[in-house]
């Protein structure tokens, strides 16, 4: 008997387990200019080949000295300048001072550099209000942010806006990083009309992959939009067959659900293997796992909140592992206190839409409504999950409860 055909459901950690022991990070890699490798995640260390700074550079707009001189006088002819990319090269005669700038490269000899608000310029030269002056003082030392060698990026990193310039500050222009996982995805059932068509009778707009579209690029992912597919056996097959020729994952809505047509379970059967069906988990419970011959597959519920949350829960870490990004993490919980009731029944892990702020210190959370699987103004409203534990039932006003906020990934 497969785990399939087991009675009762079963818990998502476990299926989490089971998928990512199913899969393997792609191996083919790829090298980028740094500005095309935003969204990707490196395939190697990322090592400084230099120091930042490259030199010893001012802190400050002021005067640079040498601490010896302020000893015997207060005030202290220029010399020269240095500037940001003109540093001072000329000689630099004892009981004299160079005028700096912040960035400018800092003058043989040098041992601190006085602000200029703590300074006073005259004809005799610059008077200097403080005559002792710490080693070093405004003196950023070289290496002082990364020194050559220094692991910067670990291997399994996803480029942010944050990590492109600091690449560029060590001179390199190209990163390896590995292939992005591809994904096809489509909706299936004859109910679905796409987004600007009229209804008829007994249909619905096609809301899910205007939510499955973003979140597979929001992972890091490349997105293939196959459409609409109605329930028909031959047109579904033919566009598995296509999907899993184009796509490392497949992922549909609709389909899997008890008592729907069950041409995506049959069609698996034919061209690969099912992993699992139903979860332990509200909403999201009819779930797919499994594998056509060339590609993973993954079958998300039709009711629009059902198939975001599957697809942020579970997809998520699937397609972090296939790409490599072994830096991702699952949203933290946080202890909330509720400022409104939670319905909930044992049984299943619920992840409910909710709003939380923050009052006296203390995290506060309270229900968005309707938390029905076809409810999504109350997703869009929301901000956060409250994750009610599997065993747990009605959750009262002034209950603690888990929180997770959302995730980039959502915004």
């Amino acid at each position: 008997m497969s785990c399939c055909d087991a009675p009762g459901l079963m818990p998502i950690e476990q299926a989490l387990e089971q998928m990512l022991s199913a899969v393997e990070p792609i191996q083919t890699t790829l090298t980028l200019s740094l500005p095309d490798a935003l969204g990707f995640v490196l395939a190697e260390d990322l090592l400084s080949p230099i120091h930042v700074p490259p030199f010893a550079n001012s802190a400050m707009d002021g005067y640079a000295v040498r601490r010896e001189d302020l000893t015997h006088f207060d005030t202290l002819p220029v010399a020269g300048k240095s500037f940001a990319g003109q540093p001072f090269e000329g000689n630099w005669p004892a009981g004299t001072c160079v005028r700096i700038m912040t960035g400018a490269k800092i003058p043989d000899g040098c041992d601190a550099v006085e602000m200029q608000e703590n300074t006073q310029v005259s004809d005799e030269g610059v008077r200097f209000a403080k005559r002792e002056l710490k080693a070093g003082n405004n003196i950023r030392p070289i290496g002082d942010d990364i020194k050559q060698n220094d692991l910067v990026l670990a291997q399994g990193t996803r480029l942010t806006a944050r990590d492109i310039p600091m690449i560029a500050s060590l001179g390199i222009s190209q990163v390896k990083v590995v292939r992005k996982p591809k994904v096809a995805f489509f909706s299936t059932g004859d109910e679905l009309v796409p987004v600007g068509n009229a209804l008829s009778e007994g249909q619905i707009y096609d809301s899910n992959r205007y939510a499955i579209k973003p979140l597979i690029e929001k992972f890091g992912c490349e997105a293939i939009d196959l459409g609409i597919v109605p329930d028909c056996p031959e047109t579904l097959k033919a566009t598995f067959e296509r999907a899993q020729q184009q796509a490392d994952v497949v992922v549909t809505s609709g389909g899997v659900s008890v008592g729907e047509a069950d041409y995506t379970k049959d069609i698996l059967a034919e061209l690969g293997e099912i992993g699992f069906w139903k979860l332990a988990m509200k909403p999201g419970k009819p779930f797919a796992f499994g594998s056509l011959d060339n590609a993973w597959f993954c079958g998300l519920p039709g009711n629009p909140v059902s198939a975001m949350l599957t697809m942020y829960v579970l997809v998520q870490p699937l397609l972090a592992k296939l790409g490599g990004h072994s830096a991702w993490q699952a949203p933290e919980s946080i202890p909330a206190i509720t400022h409104s009731a939670f319905r909930k029944m044992p049984g299943r892990t619920d992840y409910q839409r909710a709003i939380y702020r923050i009052e006296n210190g203390q995290f506060v959370v309270e229900s968005t409504g309707n938390q029905s699987s076809g409810a999504f103004r109350s997703m869009s409203l929301a901000n956060c999950y409250v994750v009610l534990e599997r065993e747990r039932g009605r959750v009262e006003v002034g209950e603690t409860v888990q929180i997770q906020l959302f995730s980039p990934a959502l915004y």
